[in-house]
Formats: C-alpha cells, structure tokens, sequence
C-alpha cells in the first residue's frame, strides 16, 4: 500500500492543467494522494477552483487573492470573495501575504489586503494560507496583530527556524515543497529537522517548484510522494511515518476527512511497534507531549480504557514482523507490571524482541526490586534520567512519587544486573545540565541518548 498524502497546496486551476487535469488526479490517487487543496490566489482561480472542486470530490477549495493582486483588491472583490467562502468545499481563505520580492504591488496595501482577509478568515472560522517572500518581520507583524485564534499555515516554507518558531507558537504549520529535494536547501532542511511533527505539512505548489528528480518539469500532486520521502529521511522516520502525521495534520487543520476518536493499543513508528497500555504516569513532566496532545507522529494514543493482556497480543499479531515490541505510549508501563510480564512472554516465546521504555519508578511503583522478574524476559530498557540531581528532576520532571530520583538512580543500578542492554535518555530543556547527566550515564557505565524538546516517536 501506498502512504496516503494530502496535497495541501495546488493551482489545479491554472492553464498548465486545462489540457490534461483528470489525468493528473487520476495519477494523484494511483499516488496515494487522497485530498488535495486547490488554492485560489485572483478573481478567476478562485472560481475556477471552486468549479473543479465541485466536480471531484477528493479536491478542496482556498480561496483568496495574492499580494501580487492586492493594488485590484476592492470592495466588490471583497464581496465576491465572502461569497466563495461560504461555499461549502471552500475550506481556507488563501492564499493570502506579502510577497515583496516581486513587489507588483505596494508594500502598504499588501499589508493591508492581507489584514482584511486574514479579518475575514477569523469572522468565518477558517483556516488561513500564508505566502511570504522577503517580508519576514511584516509578515509575523500582522499575523500576531491579525489571526489570535485563526489557525493557518506558511506555505512552501523558506525562512529560517526563528521565522518557524515565531509562526508555530501562533499556533501556525509549516508547509514544506518540492525545494527541500534540492542539493543547496540546507537551511530548508535544518527547518524540516526542527519543526515538531504537530506543525508540519507537505506540498507541491503545482505547476512549481518540481522536486528531484523532476525539477525543471511542470509539478503536479503526484510528485508529493518525492518531497514527502526527503521530509522523511531528514526526520529520521519511514515515509509511512510522515504520511501519517502530515495527513492527521492537515485534516485538523482544513476539517476534512475522518480522523480516528479510537486511541491505539499498538502502533508503528519506523520498523518498531509500540504498546500503549496506560496513559497513567508517575511524573508531571513540563515537556510531556501527553499535556498537549494525544498523538505521537499522528497516532492517537488516548485510550478510553486499558487494555487486557489478550487484547494487546491480538493487536501484536506477529512480534516478529518488527525490529522490536516496545512498552511505550503515553504513560508509565511499569504501572501495570503483571500485564506487562505476560505480553512480555508471549513476545518472546514468538521470537520477538522487548525492549520497555520507562521513567524509572517501577521498584517504587510496586513496593519491591522488579528487575529479577523481568530478568530474560526484556532485552533493553530505555530510563528516562531527564535531570542531573534530585533538584533539577523535582523541578522539570514533578514527579508524584516520594523519592522519586533516587528510587530511579537505584532502577538504573539493578537494571544493569538484570537486563542486558540498558539505556539512559535526557530531553535538552532549559534548567538540565546535559554535561552532567552525560557524566552519570558514564559513571553507571550506559549510553545516553539526548533527545531535543518535541522530538518524540
């Protein structure tokens, strides 16, 4: 099976299409592209788009006027453009912005344009899709002032991680094209590296920007699946992974198609399948993904109930199929240490390999030293040391257990005797000494692994 993408940025509308457009969405959906967004960006995109988005069911319309055309933009046009918007397959206002690179029009009237309609998204309830072009500081001038609860996205993204930064605690995504593919995009690709899964989305901007190894040809959606895989090798991930949380992105973001309510038991991440069999932990830690949201790199891992030892085997299926099984959703799986042993052996007995990712409070969780009994049952255990002293993990980690740090320091001690490979992780946050932790990890004679804030999966 193919990933499933979403395009979320395509001129479908454009001349470069009128020749052959139902043989370019029929390549789209051999690609495994299930939506695509049709942006508008003047008068006869926007209806074009929301005649061809009437006409195919898997294509959604933006509609808005580029700052190319923001000199034109009028009372009349700004009539004509809330009545495109309450159409129903019109999903966002876009795209909209500032471009003065070209500067075909004004700078203060771009500015102004983009301030009515970004207005107009937050009057309507819909999302918002930036262009910028040289206008960095203008651009996240009007957004801060402009969009407050108005979700959007920068769209083929060229700024820099700060400009990144800025726009995601807006609450904005960042839309990555088919430049990414290029040999000289690395500062494009030290953004892909930073974005968090939760902000990120992909695109073509067809007929532009053509990845590798189509570059120079006219782009269309089918090419998503070339830009998506670079994303993807960037990220560390399989493509399956990013298709997965892009597409979770944009349905959030532009409200279509359906997205699962059902938190999973097992779920794949690369060539490991992970088991969520709590969503109960010991710690409050500030950097948590599970404060902020229920999905890690686009499953969702909110469970309404936890599950039996059967149904965690049936939702295995085949422990062998994987690298390895890994304890590990959004809770502490030590919490549920008999469920635990019992998967656990069945794993093992199929020819599969455990390995537990946990906070370290097991022995305190269950009132006695827990390793014997996982003795031959798990391979590797993952510790989340996450702080150099009692001090620091108090602070950072708000553990609910008395003793906490120590009661960690001495898992750590005891799982070297029973489990055969152990590791140590840290999240670099502000307040953690990472020399330090390093130092602590040598001293117990374990790797440590630091991991950047929001890189989770």
């Amino acid at each position: 099976m193919k990933p499933v993408l979403i395009d979320t940025h395509c001129h479908l509308d454009m001349e470069a299409f009128e020749e052959d457009r139902a043989e370019v969405l029929k390549r789209a959906g051999e690609a495994g592209i299930q939506y695509i967004i049709n942006v508008g960006a003047d008068r006869r995109g926007n209806i074009r788009g929301l005649e061809i988005s009437g006409q195919y069911p898997n294509v959604y319309s933006a509609v808005g006027i580029h700052p190319h055309d923001a000199k034109i933009f009028d009372a009349s046009l700004f009539r004509e453009l809330k009545g495109w918007a309450e159409n129903p397959k019109a999903v966002a206002i876009g795209e909209i912005g500032l471009d003065y690179h070209y500067l075909h029009s004004p700078k203060g009237v771009q500015v102004e344009v983009f301030r009515k309609q970004a207005a107009l998204a937050g009057s309507l309830g819909l999302p918002i899709i930036v262009h910028s072009r040289e206008a960095t500081k203008d651009t996240l001038r009007v957004l801060q002032d402009e969009v407050q609860d108005t979700p959007g996205v920068l769209h083929c993204f060229s700024g820099d991680i700060d400009m990144a930064k800025q726009a995601m605690e807006l609450g904005f995504y960042i839309s990555i094209a088919g430049p990414v593919t290029f040999k000289k995009a690395k500062k494009l690709r030290e953004v892909v590296k930073f974005v968090p899964d939760e902000f990120l989305l992909v695109e073509t901007d067809a007929p532009y920007l053509s990845p590798e190894p189509h570059r120079g040809k006219r782009n269309e959606p089918s090419y998503l699946g070339h830009t998506a895989g670079v994303v993807a090798d960037i990220r560390g991930v399989n493509i399956a992974d990013l298709a997965r949380i892009t597409t979770h992105n944009a349905k959030r973001l532009f409200k279509i198609g359906e997205i699962s309510e059902k938190g999973e038991i097992a779920y794949r991440i690369r060539n490991s399948l992970y088991l969520n069999i709590t969503n109960k932990c010991t710690n409050k830690c500030g950097f948590c993904l599970r404060s902020r949201t229920n999905y890690v790199k686009g499953h969702n891992l909110r469970l309404d109930r936890e599950p039996t030892a059967l149904q965690i085997i049936k939702a295995i299926k085949d422990p062998k199929a994987y690298a390895e099984v890994v304890f590990c959703g959004i809770g502490e799986p030590l919490l549920r240490l008999d469920i635990l042993k019992k998967v656990a052996k069945w794993i093992k007995e199929q020819g599969g390999r455990v390995r537990i990712n946990t906070n370290g409070h097991g022995n305190l969780i269950n009132s006695r030293n827990i390793l014997p009994e996982l003795k031959g049952l798990v391979d590797s255990v993952s510790i989340s040391l996450d702080a150099e002293d009692e001090a620091a993990y108090e602070k950072v980690c708000r553990p609910m257990i008395k003793g906490a740090f120590q009661g960690m320091i001495e898992f750590i001690k005891e799982s070297r005797k029973n489990i055969p490979d152990v590791q140590l992780t840290v999240v670099k946050v502000p307040g953690i000494d990472v020399d330090k932790c390093a130092a602590l990890a040598a001293d117990f004679g374990v790797e440590l692994r630091v991991r950047n804030f929001n890189d989770v999966g």
